[in-house]
C-alpha cells in the first residue's frame, strides 16, 4: 500500500486475510491531524513474484486537533493629543508548529497591569487588531479556538509611555549570499537569548505590512531572497527580549537586489553671484531609488565651453560652484548613482551676475563717503563765515535801473526804459490785433506826459546820436500821441475813431524820410511842418499811435471846443 501525505510518499506492506464477506479493512496509524492523504493499493499472490498494477487513488483528510500556540507581536505608535496610544496587535501560528487545525476565531483580552478589573475582551477572525490604550502598562493575551478546543495562551506586555527600554545590541549588518539575505548582530548581554526580528518595506507612506519572526539561541537571522521583492528597501529591526520586557531595537536597511534609480534628482540654483552659485537638489523618493544612493555628481558647462563635474557623497544635498566666469550662461544637472549605475536629473540654466552686491555696496560707500567729506567742510565753512556762503549760494542780482547808465542819461532814463518796454514788439507780425485788457485810468495821461519829455530831450541831442531805435535797433520814429496831440493855436481836437487795424509803415513814420545830411535848422523846419501837417492829419483822421500798438485799450477823448490853456493864450 502507498500513501501520500504532506508531499511525502511512504510505503507499507500489509498481510491480511480476506473476511467472510470478502471485505478487508485496515487502519493507518501515525498520521498527522488535519492532513490530506492519497491512498493506492497493489497486491501479489502468495509465493509469486509478480505484483498487480496500482489501484485507483483515493483521497482523504485526517481529523483536526485543537489549535496550537501563537506568536504574538505589537507595533507601538505615538500617543495622540487626547492621551490615547494606538497599538497594533499581530499574531500568527508559532514557528515550527504543524498546521493541524482549522481556526474558527481569536479571543483577545487586555487590561492595565495594576487593575485586572478593567479587562476587556474582543473576538475577531483576523490576525491583527488595533487597540487604543492609555499611558500605563498593559497586558494583552490571545488564544485561538476551533470546534475541538482552544490553543495555549499567548501573552505580551505593553510598556508604559514613560518607560525606557534596555539596550544591549551594539552593532548589526547584513550580507547577501547566493539566494539568501543574512542579518547578524552583536550583543553584550549574555542573559538575553531570545530576539524578535521585524521587517517591512520602506515606502513613502506609512507602512501597513509588517512581518516578524522569533529567534532563539542564535544571533543571526536568514531569509530567502525570493521572499523579498527586488529593488525594494526593507527596514530590518531586531528587538532583544528578556522575560516579559522588550528592549531597544537596532535597525538597518537592506536590498536583496539593486538597480538604477527610476528618476534623477530635481535640482535648482540659489545665491547666484559673479563667480559663484549654489546648486541644491532633493532626494529621490524611496520607492523610486531602486538601491542605495552612493554619490551625487554635478555636471556644469558654460555656453560653448568645456563640461566640468564634481562628485559628493550621498549625505550632501547642495554644492557651491566657484571660479565661474562673470556674466556667462551655464547649464547644470545632477546625477544620482547606485551600485548598479546612475541617472541624470533635471537640466537647468542660469547666468552669473555682472556686478556683485559687495561691489555695489563698495561703490555706494565710496560715493557716500566722498559726499560726506565734501559736505562736512562746506558746513564748517558756512558756520564760520555765513555771509560768504550765502553770497556764493544766493548771489545778488543787479538792478538795471540802478546801474551807472542811469546816471549818464539822467533821471528820466528810467521813464524812457518804461516806454521801451511798453512797445518792445512793434515789428512782430502776429501781434497786429489789439487785445483788450483793463488798465488804470491815469495810465494814458502819464504815458503822454513822459512821451513828450522824451521827444523834447531827443530832439535836442546831436544829429549823430540817438539814431538807433529803442524798440529793436531801427532808426527813431517820432509820432505825436493821438491822445494829446500838439495842434497849433486855433485848432480843435476832433473825436478820434477807434481802430483795431495798424496803419502802414509809411503813415506811422513821420521823420524817417528826412535825409541824413540835412542840417539841424532844415530838420527843425521839416519837423515843424511835418508835425503841423501830421497833427492836423491825426486830428482829422484819428490815426492810432504806433507806440501804443500793444496797448490793451484805446482811450477816446471828448474835448470842448476851447481848452483853458488856449483861452489864456488868445487873451
Amino acid at each position: 500500500m502507498r500513501g501520500l501525505g504532506s508531499e511525502e510518499e511512504t510505503w507499507k506492506d500489509i498481510n491480511f486475510k480476506e473476511g467472510s464477506n470478502g471485505d478487508t479493512t485496515y487502519n493507518l496509524t501515525g498520521l498527522q491531524a488535519f492532513t490530506e492523504y492519497v491512498v493506492a493499493l497493489q497486491c501479489v499472490a502468495e509465493e509469486s513474484v509478480f505484483w498487480s498494477g496500482w489501484s485507483q487513488e483515493k483521497m482523504g483528510t485526517t481529523e483536526e486537533e485543537a489549535p496550537h500556540g501563537l506568536d504574538l507581536w505589537r507595533v507601538l505608535r505615538p500617543a495622540m493629543v487626547d492621551g490615547r496610544r494606538p497599538v497594533q496587535l499581530l499574531w500568527k501560528k508559532a514557528r515550527g508548529a504543524p498546521v493541524l487545525e482549522k481556526t474558527l476565531g481569536y479571543n483577545i483580552q487586555y487590561f492595565p497591569e495594576n487593575n485586572t478589573n478593567l479587562t476587556k475582551t474582543v473576538n475577531t477572525t483576523n490576525q491583527q487588531l488595533d487597540l487604543y490604550l492609555g499611558g500605563e502598562t498593559y497586558w494583552v493575551s490571545v488564544i485561538s479556538y476551533n470546534s475541538l478546543g482552544e490553543s495555549s495562551l499567548a501573552t505580551l506586555r505593553i510598556p508604559a509611555i514613560d518607560e525606557k527600554p534596555f539596550q544591549c545590541i551594539e552593532a548589526m549588518h547584513s550580507c547577501l549570499t547566493q539566494d539568501q539575505l543574512v542579518v547578524e548582530w552583536q550583543s553584550s548581554a549574555s542573559e538575553v537569548d531570545t530576539w524578535m526580528v521585524e521587517w517591512f518595506p520602506v515606502l513613502d507612506s506609512e507602512p501597513s505590512i509588517f512581518s516578524w519572526e522569533s529567534v532563539s539561541g542564535a544571533r543571526n537571522w536568514t531569509i530567502q531572497q525570493d521572499e523579498l521583492k527586488p529593488f525594494w528597501c526593507y527596514n530590518i529591526s531586531v528587538y532583544p527580549m528578556l522575560q516579559d520586557q522588550v528592549g531597544e531595537p537596532y535597525s538597518i536597511q537592506a536590498y536583496v537586489k539593486e538597480g538604477i534609480p527610476s528618476v534623477g534628482p530635481v535640482s535648482k540654483v540659489e545665491n547666484i553671484g559673479v563667480k559663484t552659485v549654489t546648486i541644491t537638489w532633493k532626494e529621490i523618493p524611496m520607492s523610486r531609488r531602486n538601491g542605495f544612493i552612493s554619490n551625487y555628481t554635478i555636471f556644469y558647462q558654460a555656453e560653448d565651453g568645456k563640461e566640468f563635474s564634481k562628485t559628493v557623497n550621498s549625505s550632501i544635498l547642495q554644492y557651491g560652484l566657484e571660479s565661474l566666469t562673470r556674466m556667462t550662461s551655464y547649464t547644470v544637472q545632477v546625477m544620482a548613482s547606485t551600485s548598479a549605475g546612475g541617472i541624470n536629473g533635471t537640466r537647468i540654466n542660469f547666468k552669473t551676475l555682472s556686478i556683485s552686491v559687495f561691489e555695489i555696496f563698495l561703490i555706494t560707500s565710496l560715493v557716500g563717503g566722498s559726499l560726506l567729506i565734501l559736505i562736512i567742510p562746506t558746513v564748517a565753512y558756512g558756520l564760520k563765515k555765513p555771509n560768504k556762503l550765502k553770497h556764493l549760494c544766493w548771489p545778488d542780482v543787479p538792478n538795471p535801473a540802478k546801474s551807472s547808465i542811469a546816471m549818464w542819461r539822467g533821471d528820466n532814463f528810467e521813464d524812457k526804459l518804461n516806454v521801451k518796454e511798453f512797445d518792445d514788439s512793434v515789428n512782430m507780425e502776429e501781434e497786429r490785433i489789439l487785445k483788450p485788457c483793463s488798465v488804470p485810468s491815469d495810465l494814458i495821461d502819464k504815458l503822454v506826459v513822459d512821451f513828450e519829455n522824451f521827444l523834447e530831450e531827443f530832439s535836442t541831442e546831436e544829429p549823430g546820436k540817438g539814431q538807433e531805435n529803442i524798440l529793436g535797433g531801427e532808426k527813431n520814429e517820432y509820432v505825436t500821441s493821438p491822445y494829446r496831440p500838439y495842434c497849433p493855436t486855433g485848432k480843435q481836437f476832433k473825436e478820434l475813431p477807434l481802430s483795431t487795424e495798424i496803419p502802414s509803415r509809411k503813415s506811422q513814420c513821420l521823420s524817417s524820410g528826412v535825409p541824413e545830411g540835412t542840417s539841424s535848422e532844415d530838420k527843425e523846419q521839416l519837423l515843424s511842418s511835418a508835425s503841423s501837417l501830421g497833427l492836423d492829419h491825426l486830428c482829422e483822421e484819428g490815426a492810432p499811435n504806433p507806440y501804443l500798438k500793444n496797448s490793451v485799450t484805446t482811450r477816446e477823448f471828448l474835448v470842448p471846443e476851447k481848452l483853458p490853456d488856449q483861452t489864456k493864450r488868445e487873451v
